[in-house]
């Protein structure tokens, strides 16, 4: 504020509009004496006493007003058991009328009031809106007593209105340390809410699962469902587990919406989707996790979390050695060939050197076409003319292929077993990158 009422402003302005309608004046074009110092001493000190005088009883109208306008406002009282919105008002009339009787400059007023009451507005989930509505409310009806006080004091208009264009500065800085204490309470109600997601995250997906299915045991089992009634997340049925990959490290989290729980602060960010199949979800978080990159696992029942964020982790896995695709979040469940085959390496790479030892004699080029061949037969399990139109060769260069799979192989490529070991093995190599696709 500054450290004398405003200069005149234009006297069909009504001094009791909105504050937020009150223009800041033209400095260019503001006159070079201020009209409220030009009030005598006397007079103002008799305006100051008078309104000091009804101060209490306009705090309580201007409180009774604004409950009536806002009747979820909450009562905090201070120790003495009075409410303290009450005793800010009355601080802030107080400490304006004093300013105006001792001409100091700045007001003096509690900020620690103010904050506080920003505070409580954040927690209880009111806007930032209607704390200025409240604030703009009791502005207009100190205004219009702080008038009739003037005009009963015979304060000339020009000074009123420079009283008014003061007062809403004042009101401004009022305004400051409530949105400062709104400010505080946001962020550490926020803060308080990801903590609390993390922990109903940890618990989700640890592996120490009870032996059931039913959503409603788990919670009971686990306290599962207190801690998601903390953070106001209705316990799914079933759910996926999506790992996600940064774009870089000071990208800001997808906005995958309140229903989705997301763990920003792992190096591999995490989320758990509730009913992943349900209508429109998956295009949702496809459009929400645009510019990152991950993998969602399969849908499952809520008690087996955990299984479905080892597949999102198996499938991230294979993304960064190249063997998926990057760049995008893939779902698991239209990548299933690639994670069932490419998971269990060891097992695959054994079962291969051992199914494949025929190859072993020919060279690396003659045996890719050779394997390519045999796996185009299993796969088409018809003649010579079908394979060649997989392949794009001529037939008879397929009959020649078959006839050496037979010399190689022999009877096994007519053994179930050994031809579905065969295929299996194969599609892992292809898979790979070791066989050209078809």
């Amino acid at each position: 504020m500054s450290e004398e009422p405003g200069p005149v402003r234009d006297p069909a302005q009504a001094p009791d509009a909105d504050a937020g309608s009150v223009q800041a004046p033209d400095r260019a074009a503001a006159p070079a004496r201020s009209a409220w110092r030009d009030v005598p001493p006397l007079q103002v000190r008799r305006f100051a006493a008078l309104a000091l005088e009804e101060v209490p009883a306009l705090a309580q109208d201007i409180l009774r007003e604004i409950r009536a306008e806002y009747p979820g406002l909450p009562v905090v009282l201070d120790d003495s058991g009075e409410p303290m919105a009450l005793i800010g008002i009355r601080r802030a009339l107080e400490g304006f009328v004093q300013q105006l009787a001792t001409r100091e400059g700045r007001p003096r007023y509690h900020p620690e009031v103010f904050q506080e009451f920003g505070r409580g507005e954040g927690l209880n989930g009111r806007s930032l809106d209607s704390l200025q509505a409240i604030y703009r409310l009791g502005v207009r009806l100190a205004w219009r007593r702080l008038a009739e006080i003037g005009q009963q004091t015979e304060i000339p208009p020009p000074a009123m209105y420079e009283l008014a264009e003061s007062g809403f500065e004042y009101l401004d800085g009022l305004v400051d340390q409530s949105v400062r204490g709104y400010a505080e309470a946001a962020a550490r109600q926020a803060g308080e809410r990801l903590r609390l997601q993390r922990k109903l995250m940890e618990l989700l997906l640890s592996e120490r699962r009870p032996d059931t299915s039913a959503a409603s045991a788990l919670g009971a089992e686990n306290g599962l469902d207190e801690r998601a009634a903390r953070v106001g997340w209705q316990l799914p049925e079933r759910v996926a587990v999506g790992v996600l990959l940064r774009p870089a490290r000071e990208a800001v989290a997808p906005a995958v919406g309140e229903g989705v729980l997301l763990d920003m602060e792992a190096e591999q960010p995490r989320m758990v989707v509730p009913e992943p199949e349900a209508a429109g979800r998956p295009e949702l978080l496809r459009r929400a996790m645009t510019g990152w990159s991950g993998a969602i696992g399969p849908p499952v029942p809520l008690a087996d979390a955990a299984k479905s964020l080892r597949w999102a982790e198996a499938a991230v896995g294979l993304m960064e050695r190249g063997l998926l695709p990057s760049g995008e979040v893939l779902y698991c469940t239209e990548h299933t060939e690639a994670l069932v085959l490419l998971q269990p390496e060891e097992l695959i790479e054994d079962l291969s050197r051992r199914c494949l030892a025929p190859l072993d004699h020919c060279g690396p080029a003659h045996g890719r076409r050779l394997a390519e061949t045999l796996l185009a037969w299993l796969e088409t399990r018809g003649g010579a003319p079908e394979v060649a139109a997989r392949l794009g060769v001529h037939p008879q260069t397929v009959r020649y292929r078959l006839r050496q799979i037979r010399e190689l192989w022999g009877d096994e490529v007519d053994d179930p077993d050994r031809r579905f070991e065969l295929e299996l093995v194969l599609r892992a190599r292809r898979l790979r990158g070791g066989l050209g696709r078809a």
